[in-house]
């Protein structure tokens, strides 16, 4: 086995358990109608949460990010007063932009290293990492940034910004098509630009002159593109994730005036290499630019969509692969920012999938983020509140 994909020592306990439990439910098929769905508070007081997340080295730490630009800790319920990192003098804050991105690295226990995205004072993004100290694992120095990539953002909206590493070991980066509305510089659609993708590179090696590295497999490599792209066509990627289990991705879209809608490309079939999921020529499954009669081909058309009856804005989730709410496993959860409506896919159906909703929470819902067991949690942007999944029997 490679080195990449090796996990620390700390953390194969409880990888193996929740390997298992996944393993030995896989054959029963969720069932939205069982469910009751409730969020409680696991803690209060924050500064506009953005994302919370785990490091996944065995302390069982929350890591919540801040738009205006700290990483909080939670430990045992309690929110720490020192920051783990502030570079809010680094960032402009508000509206779409700010800390919007965080990832540890697979083996984060023994390098310590970890990434974020930001957009700095000029409003363009930057894709950075750090390196935690070895003496106070719960305070990281600011000088110990080493910037990977800056992407020129024409328009204030549309950043993207979330990151996650892969099943393959590699960092993936979403970026927005570039803002205004309706991608007036149809970049989503270009493979000469980095707006609009999912992006995948080796944080790991270098290649040429870049500060990272090219995967090899990546579509575009010798080919007319840009190197770095994975996939295209994403007009504000505003969260994404992998299925611990399957290694599927699962993106959230935020659509434009119509149709929100929810990408997944499964990992036996190229986990999203090189698709097209569309955007600007359709929103959802409906034409956008030109309005009818549009070109469909070639394109991959969302698993599922909602319209702005029911909301505006998606926050992509995650598939539930814990052990404390067995009614969700097989689940993928993911909510509406505006509605706080929180919906529901069977991660392992077929085809064109209609949404079930198991909650109108009343929440805004920045984003959704799991532990190191694989619980579910969501931030709640305006009440400064993270929040647990927690399902029982309807």
């Amino acid at each position: 086995m490679s080195t990449r994909l090796r996990r620390p020592a700390a953390t194969a306990v409880i990888a193996v358990l929740v390997a298992l439990t996944a393993f030995t439910s896989a054959a029963a098929a969720f069932d939205p109608t069982a469910v009751r769905l409730a969020l409680v508070s696991v803690a209060g007081g924050l500064d506009a949460p953005l994302l919370v997340t785990n490091a996944g080295d065995g302390t069982r730490r929350l890591f919540v990010v801040e738009q205006a630009g700290r990483i909080r800790l939670i430990r045992s319920g309690t929110v720490l007063a020192t920051p783990f990192l502030d570079i809010s003098s680094r960032i402009s804050s508000g509206g779409e932009r700010g800390l919007l991105g965080l990832a540890f690295h697979p083996a984060y226990e023994t390098n310590r290293r970890f990434y974020v995205d930001y957009t700095d004072l000029n409003g363009n993004t930057v894709v950075s990492e750090f390196t935690a100290s070895s003496s106070d694992p719960d305070v990281v120095g600011a000088t110990s940034e080493r910037v990977l990539l800056r992407i020129v953002q024409p328009y204030a909206n549309h950043n993207g910004g979330a990151l996650a590493f892969g099943p393959d070991g590699f960092l993936y980066i979403a970026t927005g098509d570039g803002g205004s509305g309706g991608d007036p510089g149809n970049r989503a659609q270009s493979l000469g630009t980095r707006l609009g993708k999912l992006l995948r590179i080796d944080v790991d090696t270098r290649t040429g002159s870049l500060r990272y590295g090219i995967p090899r497999t990546n579509p575009y490599v010798g080919r007319f593109g840009l190197d770095d792209i994975w996939a295209y066509g994403l007009r504000n990627p505003w969260r994404f994730s992998f299925d611990r289990t399957t290694g599927d991705l699962w993106i959230g879209d935020v659509g434009q005036g119509r149709w929100e809608e929810i990408d997944r490309a499964t990992r036996p079939s190229g986990g999203g290499r090189g698709r097209n999921f569309g955007w600007r020529v359709l929103e959802g499954r409906a034409c956008y630019q030109p309005s009818v009669g549009c070109n469909a081909s070639g394109k991959t058309p969302p698993i599922a969509v909602y319209s702005h009856s029911l909301g505006c804005s998606v926050t992509g989730g995650y598939v539930y692969r814990g052990v404390a709410s067995p009614l969700l496993r097989g689940a993928y959860l993911f909510a509406d920012y505006c509605s706080g409506r929180i919906w529901s896919l069977d991660a392992g159906g077929a085809g064109v999938q209609a949404p079930r909703l198991l909650l109108s929470s009343g929440r805004s819902i920045a984003s959704f983020g799991e532990d190191e067991a694989g619980e579910l949690y969501v931030a709640d942007i305006g009440a400064g509140q993270i929040l647990r999944v927690v399902a029982t029997r309807r």
